[in-house]
């Protein structure tokens, strides 16, 4: 870290606005982030399985329209897209 980054460093640490990662503040308990390994575990039980694929910026685009479209997240319209698609 350079001079001037500890130097902001040490400022936050004195006003008392450097935050720990994850931590809640005063009332805001129910925005507790889940850590990665309960993220893969809940991911698990559900049956679901990491899928990583590079496509092209104008589909990822219609992609994430259609998921606000239809209200879903991007998980489920990927999969519904699949699942139709392969049907087919």
């Amino acid at each position: 870290m350079k001079k001037t980054g500890m130097a902001k460093s040490d400022a936050k640490k004195l006003m008392g606005k450097m935050v720990a990662p994850g931590a809640a503040g005063f009332g805001n308990a129910n925005n507790v982030a889940v850590d990665k390994r309960e993220q893969r575990k809940r991911d698990q039980a559900l049956g679901l399985v990491p899928f990583a694929v590079k496509l092209n910026d104008e589909l990822v685009k219609r992609l994430h329209a259609l998921a606000a479209e239809r209200g879903l997240d991007l998980n489920e319209t990927v999969a519904d897209v699949l699942t139709k698609g392969l049907a087919a």
